[in-house]
């Protein structure tokens, strides 16, 4: 087995608008290895989505990739043609968006769906296929498959939506899945049974998952690895357990220390002062400094990622003591 089943290099994706370039991810850089879980975190517009979205080639204009190469094994999908990346979807990368409904044909039976999506990229009998469609529903713990084939996603509830649309990105046995968010809108103990699922998932089938929230309470039990992002830029990265316990860039400490805990019942909840700045006019220099205590005059230019700690990464001049 490959040590990396996905490997991006340097990948830019700017939207070109009337008002000017927004660049919303910019030399952003790091892999997966097989049956391993990336967590990829940061506030609402860090440029995680977009991130996802520009793997699967699923930008649509005025956006374009600018930059940079996605390396699926030893294929590189910006390299590949339309046709060629069709055939790849679903297949040999998948994806899990967070609302279940953008997955799933609403006038159409769950049976349907899968086998149509089995055989899009399988020659493969409809009755071999309706199995296999039927193991991948057991297989995320929906109850009685068989019958629940022929169901409509409106007869779903909102988590068994959702675990219906995990079972669609496993039918092909894809090498990567891309999990967009896909239990924000899920009660807390859903949830839990989800995550549980596609971490067992990714160790028993070898398939490589990124894991895109702003939850760091998600990724805590979830990931392997962690890469946070902000401003459309990867600013920390390194093992989950080593970056929570002691984060070195001000950005993940904010964030870490705005999550609610047990030790501070009745204590208001730090905040990251200021706004996200925009990315249509982001000034030269480190995007985070307008609101970090740290900064100082070194911080109007713009900091590279380096490694102050061994296995992690930092882009910040003034880096915490891990």
């Amino acid at each position: 087995m490959s040590e990396t089943a996905l490997r991006v290099e340097h990948l830019s994706t700017h939207f070109f608008t009337r008002k000017g370039v927004v660049r919303a991810v910019e030399d952003v850089s790091f892999s997966v290895a097989p049956g391993k879980i990336l967590g990829l975190v940061g506030e609402s517009g860090s440029g995680k989505s977009v991130t996802g979205f520009s793997i699967l080639g699923l930008v649509d204009a005025p956006g374009r990739v600018v930059a940079g190469r996605i390396l699926l094994g030893e294929d590189d999908l910006l390299a590949l043609p339309p046709e060629a990346m069709r055939g790849l979807r679903g297949k040999r990368v998948a994806m899990i968006f967070q609302d279940p409904m953008m997955t799933l044909n609403p006038v159409l039976r769950v049976d349907t769906q899968m086998v149509e999506a089995i055989q899009a990229h399988a020659r493969i009998s409809r009755a071999a296929a309706r199995a296999r469609a039927r193991d991948a529903l057991a297989r995320v713990g929906i109850p009685a498959p068989d019958e629940r084939l022929a169901s409509y996603p409106h007869q779903f509830s909102g988590g068994m939506r959702q675990r219906v649309a995990i079972a669609i990105a496993l039918l092909n046995r894809p090498e990567l899945i891309i999990a967009d968010e896909p239990t924000t809108a899920l009660d807390v103990t859903i949830q839990g049974q989800i995550l549980y699922e596609m971490q067992k998932i990714a160790r028993e089938s070898g398939t490589a998952l990124i894991w895109i929230t702003h939850d760091l309470s998600v990724i805590a039990g979830l990931a392997d690895d962690i890469a946070v992002m902000y401003a459309g830029r990867i600013v920390e990265r390194g093992g989950v357990d080593a970056v929570l316990d002691a984060p070195l860039h001000p950005y993940t400490q904010g964030l870490i220390a705005s999550v609610p805990g047990r030790g501070r019942r009745g204590e208001p909840l730090p905040q990251i002062p200021g706004m996200t700045p925009s990315l249509l006019d982001l000034a030269p220099g480190c995007a985070f400094r307008a609101r970090c205590s740290r900064a100082d005059a070194a911080c109007a230019a713009d900091p590279a990622l380096s490694s102050p700690v061994a296995g992690r990464q930092v882009r910040c001049f003034h880096p915490l003591s891990a």
